[in-house]
């Protein structure tokens, strides 16, 4: 076409003569109507403008016989821009990107007014754009539904069988119908608990009783009435009758526990030996007068006191947790010793200072010893018995812990043990002091050195009492087992092909040998999803991914095996429970917690 235009191709050079630093583009086509052409430079900047009013004479169209092909001459200009720019462009792969000059004009002149132009933009697209707008368009028709964490649902919350009778009043045969699923149980050697949809429940529960506020009356009618049933004293003893029934196949033998055990044997014998020991320095006491001897009688009664709440708090320890106590009561030991460290103190320490300085400030006569020297004498045998019986127990302890004799009683690891035995060492070295003392008023005749054996005695009483309450302080504040303990069992549980790291550990004393650890993990996501697909047929699963269709059929198979993988998770936690359980027993409570 462009070769029988000659006229044509000569408008064109004139405009390329004044825009030298420009590289144009032109397009030329025609149209069903008799037009003239005019063409503008993109800033708005004409060059010798020419109008055609025959567009035969630009193409050297001579013949009339083709006239209505040439009614319009259509001539599209490109952005102009210099060769070095373009050069760039190219370059650096950004050809394609189209900026706001980049339009498309049709000027007309219409033949009954000319010189009145007539712009109008056409917003041609290239076919990369046409297609980034496809995939954009594509991308917008599958909206992924997005989690809102702060909206409170309870519609995928489980609710088992008795929960669901006492809190919305259901029967049995009402939740026979309901669909029901299995879960992992949250006890151990249980196995998996039946639980229903929530959220079905309370439909049922609302079709039960018409209307949800009338469920609610019933609900607050029958909190009512269980108020009234608890404050009655035989419904306490007929709970606590059932409650023996329920537990009777349950019943857990405690080795080396309660007052039959080792610790209770000790203070069972201290308690026996103390309680004659008192009696027989109330005798000597009556009959002497002697300070020293007051002392001793008033030590020998704290002492039986003292381990009268021993005993208590032993066979208090071991009772079964319950849910007001969920961790037990192995704590009471140290409660009890407590009490008994501060008994000896105010008591035992008390009075015996305090008759020591009432016999300096005013002497008596002193009457015959002879029969307190044979009472010092068999109190010495028997509190030494005692005190033998108390540092076996106490050398058994600590082989089993791995642990010295001295390491032993300082750590405070058998509270119980260690106040009989502190009781028992001040009652040998008290029993010494007061015979040195009595024996030196007989010889000098002067009561004073009787007084200060009741001070010697009371200060002596003092200081294990001051042993005492700082250990048993310690414990009940929350004391850590020992670091070899604590590494071991650490060691045990990073060697689990499942864990990467363990953070934020902790093993508590819990008393009665038993340690309560606490551990955040740091799962290997890899060797559980592997583990995953070793239980599961891989073939199958890929033939199921393979013949989806669309989103909903990927979100249901992503829910079903995510879900799955979270129940075995849970189940992962339950075995290194189990495991570090078996392989430690003095672990009662063990709380693996995910990082």
């Amino acid at each position: 076409m462009l070769k029988r235009a000659p006229n044509l191709l000569k408008f064109l050079q004139n405009i390329s003569h004044y825009n030298k630093e420009y590289l144009y583009m032109f397009q030329v086509g025609y149209a069903r109507r008799h037009v003239s052409t005019l063409i503008t430079c993109n800033y708005n900047a004409r060059y010798k403008v020419q109008i055609v009013a025959n567009p035969r004479k630009i193409f050297s169209v001579n013949s009339v016989q083709h006239s209505q092909e040439w009614r319009w001459i259509l001539i599209t200009v490109s952005k102009p821009i210099s060769v070095i720019a373009k050069v760039q462009k190219e370059e650096t792969g950004n050809s394609s990107k189209k900026t706001e000059s980049d339009v498309q004009k049709i000027i007309e002149l219409k033949q009954e007014n000319l010189g009145q132009l007539k712009e109008r933009k056409l917003d041609v697209k290239s076919d990369e754009s046409q297609a980034k707008e496809g995939q954009q368009n594509a991308k917008t028709e599958v909206k992924k539904k997005k989690m809102d964490k702060r909206v409170s649902s309870l519609e995928r919350n489980f609710i088992t069988p008795v929960r669901a009778m006492s809190d919305f009043l259901l029967k049995p045969s009402d939740l026979e119908n309901l669909p029901k699923t299995k879960r992992r149980s949250p006890y151990e050697y249980e196995p998996p608990i039946t639980v229903y949809w929530r959220k079905d429940v309370e439909a049922k529960a609302i079709e039960v009783w018409g209307s949800r506020e009338t469920l609610m009356k019933e609900l607050l009618k029958k909190e009512l009435e269980q108020k009234a049933y608890q404050q009655n004293i035989f419904t306490v003893k007929r709970r606590l009758r059932d409650y023996r029934r329920e537990i009777g196949s349950k019943a857990q033998v405690f080795e080396q526990e309660g007052l039959f055990g080792r610790s209770g044997k000790v203070v069972l014998t201290a308690i026996a030996i103390n309680g004659c020991n008192f009696l027989f320095k109330l005798c000597a006491w009556l009959y002497t007068g002697s300070h020293s001897m007051f002392s001793e009688c008033v030590h020998s009664a704290a002492d039986t006191c003292n381990q009268l709440i021993l005993a208590y708090g032993i066979h208090k320890s071991v009772q079964t947790p319950n849910p007001d106590h969920p961790y037990g009561y192995t704590n009471m030991r140290y409660v009890s010793s407590l009490i008994s460290g501060v008994g000896i103190f105010c008591v035992g320490t008390g009075l015996s200072v305090y008759h020591g300085i009432h016999g300096l400030l005013y002497p008596s006569t002193i009457e015959s010893l002879y029969w307190a020297y044979f009472i010092l004498a068999g109190s010495l045998v028997s509190e030494g018995a005692t005190l033998l019986v108390a540092i076996q127990s106490i050398k058994r302890g600590a082989e089993e812990k791995r642990q010295t004799f001295k390491e032993y009683v300082l750590g405070g690891q058998d509270p119980s043990v260690n106040v009989v035995l502190m009781e028992d060492f001040a009652a040998v070295l008290g029993l010494v002091c007061a015979a040195v003392c009595m024996s030196l008023t007989s010889f000098f005749g002067n009561s004073m050195f009787d007084a200060t054996g009741s001070l010697l005695v009371g200060g002596l009483l003092g200081a294990i009492a001051g042993f005492i309450i700082h250990t048993n302080a310690a414990a009940l504040i929350g004391r850590s087992i020992s670091q070899e303990d604590l590494d071991r069992i650490n060691a045990e549980l990073e060697a689990d092909i499942m864990v990467r790291a363990i953070y934020d550990v902790k093993g508590i004393d819990m008393g009665n040998n038993l340690v309560r650890y606490k551990a955040e993990l740091d799962f290997d996501g890899r060797e559980l999803t592997r583990s995953y697909l070793e239980k599961h047929d891989l073939v199958q699963m890929l033939k199921e991914i393979t013949e989806m269709t669309d989103i909903k059929e990927l979100e249901a198979f992503m829910l079903k095996h995510g879900e799955a993988i979270v129940d075995m998770l849970g189940g992962e936690i339950d075995r290194m429970e189990l495991n570090l359980k078996k392989k430690h027993p003095e672990i009662r409570h063990c709380d693996l917690e995910i990082l």
